[in-house]
């Protein structure tokens, strides 16, 4: 038989919020960001001129549950 002692696991530190909350709200833009584009940016909301923005992400629209035609 082999002699192997068990190691004790170390407990992972925890991460204070305030490390944490930056991080947080650049995700959430992200996110808004990307809901904006895929849902909203068509016809009369669209903020750039052209349907290039909409057909980027048209797909990833029907995926979604978007309509859009």
């Amino acid at each position: 038989m082999s002699d192997t002692a068990l190691r004790p696991i170390a407990a992972p530190a925890p991460i204070p919020l305030g490390e944490i909350l930056p991080w947080a709200i650049f995700g959430g833009l992200l996110m808004i960001i990307a809901i904006y584009f895929v849902g909203t940016e068509e016809g009369a909301m669209a903020l750039f001129s052209g349907g290039y923005v909409h057909e980027f992400v048209h797909d990833g629209r029907h995926l979604l549950g978007f309509p859009c035609h």
